[in-house]
């Protein structure tokens, strides 16, 4: 009887200790608990710096690739993956988004967009300029949006912060770590512009196209002086008026001094030729960003060395358009011709990178460059514009954008050409650390109501009665999405459901199943061959009995 006390004792104990460890998704780093040596034996390897290697390895070690090749000595305690069938490809690379970084700072902030009747009265009151914010600080990983875009190949984004003419400074940020920090590979890397007038200067300064330019241009100027300034000031200050400090002018001084890219907004012929004026007029380095119509002026572009950005949000009809609006020929010729600019920019000998623009959908992203291969750009060229193109822009290819000895092993391996939508990315390499991609299942029936919203889960485990919150997210095909918080931490829905009135979502290796009868779920949590009863209500809701 003793045996049985202490057998029932040790069991509620590892599986209290279980349950905690799988629900604290934030720990989990990768696979938790794996070797840090790993050899992908066999595979295709596409270095992109050089020739594809047929049946080929590629050994890790501590995060750093560290062999390369069809003769490769492999590591007695590294852990083997069979690459027959599969194709290792360099981390993909999103050259300029927002993945990671929280919301700009609501109106009336510092730097902040003005409201109408807070308007600025001129340049010194710098509006819209919060140069000082730096993707690298505010990164964070409670966006959902790291591990979708992990899933979907992206191992590397430049991110950068949004709102205003001069909204922050951008890094280069890994998309895995146990802590913000980690996230981050290089800071800063480039200082984005936006030259639209927003809604929020309305009755102030600046308020068209033509103030901007003129603001962004003064800004330029005043840097420019007050750096000089100070830098005669720290040599000589006695007898002299100490330069004023203006937070926008110091923040872009020190970005410039750090080799900080000036990114210039321009899609269409007329932006792009303004933006080369501007590099030159301004004095700064820099790459445009846009550049759909690069097929009228990439010769131009390619005259001035300049990189672009090309945005993959190709230029389509709006799906709620006025019939009876109909577009002009320039306009048709746009859309039909922009998926052709890269392939222009690689003939002119520009160097490009793609980034996402609009596009919401990470594996979208990869569908939209094949837009570009079908519109005459090489498909090795496309996946240098996804991988070492932007590592090159943006200053880090000595350590990322392809597959080299000493390089960080950031890698996506798949089971075919990553250009063809049947393929599947099985795996993903970020700084060493191995995460699996599991494919969602998806719903076999339309489902039946919407499963949108918190729940309150109630269940007993060995450990006595719990209670979790489920955040649910539901698209209309019924795949479920998002995440579960209890007193163990929380963590992310990898793969969910609702099929008529049927649900199932997964967390790591627990997995939530049963029926949703519109108001309450009822159902099941199985772990480890272990499984007990759970009911979930809204918050406020009545609960219809616990599970046992």
């Amino acid at each position: 009887m003793r045996s049985s006390a202490v057998l029932r004792c040790a069991s509620k104990v590892w599986f209290g200790a279980l349950f905690a460890l799988l629900f604290a998704a934030r720990t989990l780093y990768a696979q938790g608990g794996e070797p840090q040596d790993f050899a992908i034996r066999g595979a295709k390897v596409v270095p992109v710096s050089g020739a594809p290697l047929e049946n080929a390895t590629v050994v890790i070690s501590r995060g750093i690739i560290t062999a390369v090749g069809k003769e490769v000595s492999i590591p007695a305690e590294a852990w083997v993956i069979d690459g027959k069938g599969l194709t290792v490809y360099p981390g993909l690379f999103a050259s300029f988004t927002d993945v990671g970084i929280p919301a700009a700072p609501p109106a009336g902030a510092e730097g902040a967009p003005r409201r109408p009747q807070e308007a600025a009265r001129g340049p010194e009151d710098r509006p819209g300029s919060t140069p000082w914010r730096s993707a690298a600080d505010e990164v964070s990983l409670n966006d959902k949006r790291i591990e979708t875009w992990r899933s979907a190949g992206f191992t590397t984004v430049v991110s950068a912060p949004k709102g205003g003419f001069f909204p922050g400074q951008a890094a280069v940020l890994d998309l895995a770590g146990e802590r913000a920090g980690d996230l981050v590979v290089k800071s800063p890397v480039a200082i984005p512009l936006s030259l639209q007038p927003s809604e929020g200067f309305r009755g102030g300064f600046p308020n068209s196209i033509m103030g901007v330019l003129a603001y962004v241009h003064q800004v330029w100027l005043d840097t420019d002086w007050s750096a000089k300034a100070q830098a005669i000031y720290e040599k000589n200050p006695r007898g002299v008026e100490r330069p004023r400090y203006d937070h926008t002018e110091a923040a872009l001084a020190e970005a410039l001094e750090d080799h900080a890219l000036v990114l210039i907004p321009a899609n269409n012929s007329v932006q792009l030729r303004r933006a080369l004026e501007l590099f030159d007029r301004w004095h700064v380095t820099g790459a445009i960003y846009g550049g759909q119509m690069a097929y009228e002026a990439a010769p131009e572009i390619a005259a001035k060395r300049v990189p672009v950005l090309v945005n993959l949000k190709w230029p389509e009809a709006e799906k709620d358009a006025d019939p009876e609006d109909k577009p002009t020929l320039r306009t048709l010729r746009f859309r039909d011709r922009a998926p052709s600019s890269p392939a222009a920019l690689a003939k002119a000998g520009v160097k490009f990178a793609f980034y996402s623009g609009g596009i919401t959908t990470p594996k979208d992203i990869v569908k939209a460059a094949k837009k570009s291969i079908d519109a005459g750009l090489a498909a090795d060229a496309a996946l240098r514009a996804l991988t070492l193109s932007p590592a090159e822009i943006f200053g880090v290819a000595d350590r990322l954008g392809s597959i080299e000895n000493g390089k960080i092993a950031n890698l996506v391996i798949a089971d075919g050409d990553i250009f063809e939508e049947k393929t599947k990315i099985k795996m993903v390499f970020v700084d060493g650390h191995r995460f699996e991609i599991r494919e969602p299942e998806k719903p076999k029936e339309p489902p039946k109501g919407d499963i949108t919203g918190k729940w309150k889960l109630s269940y007993t485990t060995p450990e006595g009665p719990e209670e979790s919150t489920a955040d649910l997210s539901m698209d209309k095909d019924g795949t479920i999405s998002g995440s579960i918080t209890s007193k163990h931490g929380t963590a992310t829905i990898i793969s969910g459901y609702l099929s008529a009135d049927k649900f199932s979502f997964t967390i790591n290796i627990v997995i939530f199943s049963g029926a949703f009868d519109g108001t309450t779920l009822k159902g099941s949590i199985s772990v480890v061959g272990l499984s007990f009863d759970f009911t979930g209500v809204k918050p406020g809701s009545t609960v219809l009995g616990g599970g046992r």
